[in-house]
């Protein structure tokens, strides 16, 4: 059994790309259709109400394109929307926040977990639950981070600004001897390399994306949903921002010419 309707993916910006980026390299046959809505990018400040609704708005424009399953490759939205997407739909959706959990209780030593994230993830508290649902025992600390998806969304994650900003940001986690820090944005991933500079090479970063593709991949399997591997997947990409500016940083982080980025208009 083969089904080659394609994986949908959504995110408030480019951040979702490290989850697209892990799903190329998991599920090669796979064909993804991924929406970043840049142009409303962050999403962390923004009423829980309107980033439901967004995150509805995204929802809605990828099941137009047939997609058999929706990959909410956002914190933000997965913390707050996850439920209320699965309840509308009738296709199997999965979001970032359980994968990345698991995966750190599964990481940690010592049971001291960071998790850094957006003002809306770290506000819901929903790593925290996960965390202490999984282990009870373990001791979480959670700091939200709102500089760092500007500086990824205005592509100037690899300067010196980018190395300030994270440096300064991460310093209440100096003292405490954390072996585990949880990227709980997706976005954060593109700061992996001065993050772990920082924390040093005993702490573990999860990649909360790359633990959901694992996910992904088996939900393929038991639902019969893979694609054949006699057709070729032709990846789509859309933006509600700058095509260029997304074109750049995606071709840059997936490694890959030539993506074909389309801008579209996705309020209602």
């Amino acid at each position: 059994m083969y089904n080659d309707q394609p994986i949908g993916f959504i995110d408030s910006g480019v951040g979702g790309l490290t989850v697209v980026k892990e799903a190329l390299k998991q599920l090669p046959n796979e064909q993804v259709i991924f929406l970043g809505d840049n142009a409303r990018c962050p999403y962390g400040p923004r009423p829980k109400e309107q980033v439901i609704a967004y995150t509805l708005e995204m929802t809605r424009f990828l099941l137009k394109k047939k997609i058999k399953m929706l990959v909410i490759a956002c914190n933000t939205a997965t913390s707050v929307a996850l439920d209320i997407v699965r309840d509308a739909v009738d296709i199997p959706v999965i979001g970032v926040i359980l994968p990345g959990g698991r995966a750190a209780i599964k990481a940690t030593e010592n049971k001291k977990i960071g998790v850094i994230g957006t003002l809306g993830t770290i506000n819901s508290q929903a790593y925290s639950k996960v965390l202490k649902e999984k282990n009870p025992k373990v001791q979480v600390t959670s700091l939200a981070c709102p500089k760092f998806v500007s500086l990824v969304e205005s592509n100037e994650y690899r300067g010196p600004v980018a190395k300030k900003i994270v440096f300064e940001t991460l310093k209440p986690f100096q003292p405490l001897k954390i072996d585990t820090m949880i990227l709980g944005c997706t976005h954060y991933p593109l700061l992996a390399p001065l993050i772990q500079n920082f924390l040093g090479d005993n702490v573990k970063l999860i990649d909360s994306g790359a633990e959901t593709v694992s996910e992904v991949s088996t939900l393929l399997d038991y639902f019969s949903l893979n694609h054949s591997s006699m057709k070729r997947a032709e990846h789509e990409f859309y933006t509600t921002g700058s095509a260029k500016l997304f074109k750049e940083i995606a071709e840059d982080w997936l490694g890959i010419e030539n993506l074909n980025v389309t801008q579209v208009e996705i309020a209602q």
